[in-house]
């Protein structure tokens, strides 16, 4: 099989878009296999969607070499072309002296080529410094190609191209000029959601008009040949290789108020020895399992919908005070708070509103807070059901959960904030809840003993 990665020079350059496109022309051709640089959700929803397959993420920070290998491997099987979508520019990542958390680490890792995308409004031959810079930056990463975005065509394209071409030595394979059909549903934390908008707005049709704009004006072809050629996956790898038997039932929250999960949960949890069975908040009623899992998402938006499905909170209420394991991530644990107050202004409210949510922890969750985005890393104590160990994870979230003052935290961090002064995952009975959002692959131990406290409690 042959893999490729695409990245940008900087956030905003159209790499997502791009990358996007790209999958979904390849797929047509044949199985594709997309994967994610760093720690995010929404991206993977789209590539998962045009590719038919999960997008599986990989992250320098939370993952040390061997498991970024082995999910790449796992993720491969049975696909002809592995397409990676980098984070950011080429080289952010989590430090300024070292490439940890970026692109290039990944595309070092790999040891796969990069095709780069350079923003080049109102430049032409400064494209060529810029694509220079970046060779001479890290001459471990390979830039096999070059596409132009936001050009105005003619003599733009052909000056940035020609000045590329011929002092860097690498081919543009592609020139997409600046079109405002190019552009993905925004908010507060980035791009809407696919599976929030999937049959709701015109997301698919916004997807194929993306796809059909790129096909002219990327050369797939060109793409392609500038691929490494790998071997094929092995059949077994060292994580996902050891399954235990079946045991326990774990009800995973999933629909459009709560759906940021990595693709590799639901495979760790089967390998576990737990039967996932999927549940809606916004729709249902909580099923009969031995334990929960209350993802991230945007339940900020869904408010009105998760307040009315009365049934589902005080179940979730009633099965945490029995003692039933529950673990929530950032949305998840804004829904186990008291209540969630949306301030005055917020999506043009003309005063706070304040809506019930389930009760399981004493305080509030408040919309909008300052923006928190960054890497976390701690330490897990005894506490809650995610037992002890060191990780390494990350958050991103645009609220202020608020709780009782003799509440207990199971995570001590010495990076990121966490729910208040570098404490977090509140923990009452079997609950615990955080912003920290953990890779299951990074944190199999922390999810073995979920799956094992959810054993013994049922």
């Amino acid at each position: 099989m042959k893999a490729l990665l695409v990245t940008g020079d900087r956030s905003g350059s159209g790499k997502t878009s791009i990358s996007l496109a790209l999958s979904a022309l390849l797929a047509k051709k044949g199985t594709v296999q997309t994967f994610k640089v760093g720690m995010d959700y929404i991206d993977p929803s789209y590539l998962a969607a045009v590719s038919g397959r999960p997008c599986r993420n990989l992250d320098s920070f939370a993952l040390i070499p061997s498991q970024v290998q082995d999910i790449f491997s796992y993720g491969c099987r049975g696909a002809h072309f592995a397409l990676v979508e980098g984070v950011r520019g080429l080289y952010e990542g989590a430090e300024a002296l070292d490439d940890t958390g970026s692109t290039a680490a990944i595309a070092k890792s790999l040891e796969i080529p990069v095709v780069l995308v350079i923003s080049a409004q109102s430049i032409t031959r400064s494209a060529a410094a810029i694509v220079k810079g970046f060779q001479a930056f890290d001459r471990d990463v390979h830039i096999a190609g070059i596409i132009l975005n936001n050009v105005k065509g003619g003599s733009h394209t052909t000056k940035a191209t020609t000045a590329i071409e011929h002092y860097c030595g690498v081919p543009v394979i592609g020139a997409i000029p600046r079109m405002e059909e190019m552009h993905l549903a925004m908010r507060h934390l980035g791009l809407v959601p696919y599976r929030e908008g999937s049959g709701r707005g015109d997301f698919d049709a916004r997807i194929e008009t993306i796809t059909k704009l790129i096909g002219n004006y990327v050369d797939l072809d060109r793409f392609t040949s500038l691929a490494k050629e790998i071997p094929a996956p092995v059949q077994k790898t060292t994580l996902f290789d050891q399954a235990s038997p079946i045991t326990v039932r774990i009800g995973v929250a999933f629909d459009e108020a709560f759906n940021f999960y990595y693709a590799d949960l639901f495979d760790i949890l089967r390998l576990l020895g737990a039967e996932v069975i999927r549940f809606s908040p916004v729709h249902d009623r909580l099923p009969d399992a031995d334990g929960y899992i209350i993802g991230g998402g945007y339940p900020e938006l869904f408010v009105a919908e998760l307040e009315a499905n009365d049934q589902m909170r005080e179940a979730i209420r009633e099965v945490s005070n029995a003692g039933s394991p529950i673990y929530a991530e950032c949305g998840g644990l804004m829904y186990l708070t008291d209540r969630m107050t949306l301030k005055k202004g917020w999506q043009d409210a003309e005063r706070d509103q304040s809506f019930a949510m389930c009760g399981v922890f004493s305080g509030e969750t408040r919309m909008p807070a300052r923006r928190v985005v960054s890497y976390v890393e701690g330490t897990s104590g005894n506490l809650g059901p995610m037992g002890t160990a060191h990780f390494r994870g990350h958050e991103f979230h645009y609220s202020e959960v608020k709780l009782a003052p003799d509440t207990q935290f199971a995570y001590r961090l010495s990076r990121g904030i966490g729910i208040q002064d570098q404490f977090d995952g509140a923990v009452i009975h079997n609950t615990l809840g955080s912003y920290t959002h953990l890779h299951p692959v990074a944190s199999r131990d922390m999810f073995r003993h979920f799956v094992e406290r959810c054993h013994s409690t049922h």
